[in-house]
């Protein structure tokens, strides 16, 4: 969100007019904004990675068309983060009509309830406090499951009723989420899951701006922009979301994963940056980025994983965080800094990723989650090596050696011993180090880790795994 900036100065409606402030709508804000920062060259979404050519482009057009807008997407595509990105389109401040008693953050130039139409009619201007609503907080959003029609729309008031005030009268009103958020942005995420009396009161709202409670005729003019998220599988199946609804949303927004490997590690590197600093701070080499990666985009790709439930975004951060955490562990038992991951501090991903993935009980055959996370950590590994091995010609080390040789590595072990067991294997293991030049001894051993688990993944050498310990036989 925006830094908050001081407040504009004027604290009553007069002071407010003679500074020439003009009413505008919501999406006429958002316009207006957009307009400026697009002539300007402004960066529109930061920190949003891979949508510059794809969703952003639409997302500016329905600002531009004064759209509602529905965030159409698989799980970890960024939908949620866009939507509370959009306030920066808003205007900084606002004014509003400071009274305790006003529901809604009322307009002063157009209020919507009796109380303000009253106060604007029977008060003169200096005698009408003004207060400022800044962008940050014109922003408001709920889940789906459980919502009810009261907390969004709003109910009858009993309390209200007891003290003698008319049913029908907009005092015994109780305001939902929606209407307290008058000249606001309300985001409903997972659309399909909202209850269909729910979504009969949207489509109303969508249509007429306006809110009617339990038939009553009251109706308030709403100046909102209202934002949905939902996933293709849920939004697309019959019934889940009713037809006037769809109908009235001005526009699908259709979110997707990153295009390549390239844009998941910028993902990366920005969503993580802060985590590899600290006391014990940890280097990763650029391999275990895209290996990390390379294990999403496999899981995507994988025929035991059920596609249309998706593979966050998320899969890939819990899973590089895990890593992280695993080489930051080792770095503070041996004292190494920093501390470099390897290969084996992959070993421990079952707990990162176990539950994030759904299975396609089809193509699963009975193959248990671990298994399949096992086969697409060996067909990552295997697939990033095989670019390495077109660009360094690592898989000739396999042909150097005699038979005999045997290499022990963990992720538990000082990267010290690396060293200390290399030195029977002749200088041409100097090779592997082309991945990742480096002189560091921790660096050095996560190379030494990459070589020889490419070299299992190609069939060119034997592998046994013991107690946390893998030994690998040329």
């Amino acid at each position: 969100m925006n830094a908050v900036l001081a407040p504009p100065k004027s604290s009553n409606l007069r002071q407010l007019s003679e500074t020439g402030w003009q009413s505008k709508t919501v999406k006429r804000e958002m316009r207006d904004n957009l307009t400026r920062m697009l002539a300007e060259g402004e960066e529109l979404f930061p920190g949003i990675v891979g949508y510059e050519d794809s969703v952003i482009p639409e997302i500016n057009l329905a600002i531009l068309a004064g759209h509602d807008m529905l965030f159409l997407g698989e799980k970890g595509q960024a939908k949620s983060k866009i939507m509370r990105l959009l306030p920066r389109f808003l205007d900084p401040w606002v004014p509003y009509i400071d009274h305790p008693e006003l529901p809604v953050h009322e307009d002063p130039y157009r209020p919507i309830t009796s109380l303000g139409k009253d106060l604007i009619a029977r008060h003169d201007p200096e005698d009408i406090p003004i207060a400022w609503w800044h962008r940050n907080e014109r922003y408001s959003e709920r889940l789906s499951p459980g919502t009810k029609f009261a907390d969004i729309i709003g109910e009858i008031d009993p309390a209200k009723l007891t003290g003698g005030v008319s049913m029908g009268a907009e005092e015994a009103l109780s305001f939902g989420l929606i209407p307290r958020m008058h000249r606001g942005i309300f985001a409903m995420n997972e659309l399909p899951e909202l209850d269909d009396l729910v979504q009969v009161g949207l489509f109303n709202i969508l249509e007429e701006r306006d809110v009617q409670i339990r038939g009553f005729p009251i109706r308030f003019d709403l100046d909102i922009a209202i934002l949905f998220s939902a996933n293709p599988a849920t939004y697309n199946r019959s019934g889940k979301v009713i037809p006037q609804l769809k109908d009235r949303i001005g526009s699908i927004i259709q979110t997707h994963y990153p295009h390549d490997r390239v844009e998941g590690i910028e993902i990366l590197r920005q969503e993580l940056a802060d985590d590899l600093d600290g006391d014990y701070p940890v280097q990763v080499p650029f391999f275990m980025y895209q290996i990390v990666e390379e294990i999403t985009a496999q899981a995507r790709r994988s025929k035991y994983i059920d596609q249309a439930s998706g593979v966050s975004a998320r899969f890939s951060l819990a899973n590089f965080r895990n890593m992280v955490a695993s080489a930051r562990q080792r770095g503070i038992l041996h004292g190494e800094k920093p501390a470099v991951p390897r290969i084996s501090d992959l070993g421990h991903l079952y707990s990162s990723a176990l539950g994030k993935l759904e299975l396609d009980l089809m193509g699963s055959h009975q193959m248990s989650e671990k298994h399949i996370i096992d086969s697409i950590v060996a067909q990552a590994i295997e697939t990033v090596f095989g670019e390495y091995v077109e660009e360094h010609g690592l898989a000739e080390i396999a042909e150097i050696f005699r038979g005999g040789v045997r290499v022990e590595v963990g992720d538990q072990l000082p990267s010290s011993q690396y060293a200390e067991r290399l030195q029977s294997v002749p200088p041409a293991w100097a090779k592997a180090f082309e991945v990742n030049a480096s002189e560091d001894q921790a660096v050095r051993a996560s190379c030494v880790e990459f070589v020889l688990a490419g070299l299992y993944a190609m069939d060119k050498i034997s592998r046994s795994t013991q107690f946390g310990k893998i030994e690998y036989e040329f």
